[in-house]
């Protein structure tokens, strides 16, 4: 059923366990998506990154987002991921997201503010939950790197009152040392930022880049109080694999069996992340 960020996250709480939320820029890994949690009984987040507008128009993909996450058995927040702009968070609420992101991460404080409080004005005279970014990671969504080193983006424990009573939001995105993408090195976690930030606010707390952090680290950080956790690169990763290796193994085939043989390898991540996010081994 079609369910707002606070519903999902609020039914996490209730189970302990983390919040995965997934970003499904085609039907494939919508239906990896949605089984998995269907079959995990969870509640989970389906989401449309506007740095994938080329690959899957929002207009499209976000119909079919909607309408399946009605069809689901389970709670579904159907969410829009890193929303760059007003306009484009304004076309996912018409569509009938039920929570946008506006990630203005990258700007000065008071751009940032600014920014978040006027999505988050409109978002909720609509019903719809907002998500917002404080700190920010060292490479973009996307795949495009910042210069910055990882330390210098980390969120500051002591600016998150002043940014949440200023905005509104209703779930914040924290910087502690994940990346997005694929990673280069093995990222270095400093967890003592959600510590600190959880004792600040009881308002959910989001981690992105969430691929490629050991089972035991998103033990860690949902102990210390990540409610919700956003995961991609390494399951769209899993149905290429099994993409390349069906078009090896049958060179002359239907381009459908390459994508049925993907998105059953993305829904075992899927199913396998789930089971880590719910502590179920």
């Amino acid at each position: 059923m079609l369910a707002t960020l606070k519903e999902v996250i609020g039914e996490a709480k209730a189970k302990h366990i983390a919040v995965g939320s997934f970003n499904t820029p085609n039907l494939e890994c919508l239906s990896a998506v949605l089984d998995a949690a269907q079959a995990q009984d969870v509640p989970v987040i389906v989401a449309h990154a506007q740095c994938h507008e080329g690959v899957a128009p929002l207009d499209k993909i976000g119909r079919v987002m909607v309408e399946l996450a009605k069809a689901s058995k389970g709670k579904v927040c159907v969410h829009l991921d890193h929303g760059e702009d007003f306009d484009y968070c304004k076309r996912a609420v018409s569509l009938g997201f039920t929570s946008v992101m506006i990630d203005c991460s990258t700007l000065p404080y008071e751009e940032n503010v600014k920014g978040t409080r006027r999505v988050v004005e409109y978002a909720h005279a609509h019903g719809v939950d907002v998500e917002a970014e404080l700190g920010a990671l060292p490479q973009r969504e996307g795949g495009g790197e910042s210069a910055a080193r990882p330390e210098d983006l980390y969120t500051e424990p002591k600016r998150v009152p002043d940014f949440l009573e200023k905005t509104g939001i209703d779930a914040l995105a924290i910087a502690f040392g994940t990346a997005h993408g694929i990673y280069k090195s093995k990222p270095v976690l400093n967890t003592d930022i959600i510590t600190e930030v959880r004792k600040l606010t009881d308002i959910p707390l989001v981690m992105h880049g969430g691929s490629g952090i050991s089972h035991d680290e998103y033990r860690e950080v949902i102990r210390r109080g990540i409610n919700k956790i956003n995961y991609y690169s390494y399951m769209a990763y899993a149905g290429y694999d099994a993409a390349k290796r069906a078009a090896q193994n049958t060179p002359a085939d239907f381009f459908h069996n390459m994508a049925l043989a993907a998105q059953k390898a993305m829904y075992e991540n899927v199913s396998e992340t789930l089971r880590v996010f719910s502590d179920k081994h």
